[in-house]
């Protein structure tokens, strides 16, 4: 984890990794919405929570030391 601290804590690079987290949910979401097969529901379900996650690295990362 301390190898994610420059990434988390430098303001601009943040800024840049949650707007592309946010761009990849949408398409996501976009998938989501335009899937008819259960497997692919599931695997955009899944992209997302994941990336949501992804949003509290910062915590995370801090939390831990």
């Amino acid at each position: 984890l301390s190898k994610l601290k420059t990434l988390v804590n430098n303001k601009r690079q943040w800024d840049a990794f949650n707007s592309y987290i946010d761009w990849t949910i949408v398409q996501q979401q976009a998938s989501l919405e335009q899937s008819t097969d259960l497997v692919n529901v599931h695997q955009a379900q899944g992209a997302i929570y994941m990336l949501r996650k992804l949003k509290t690295l910062r915590d995370e990362v801090n939390s831990h030391g």
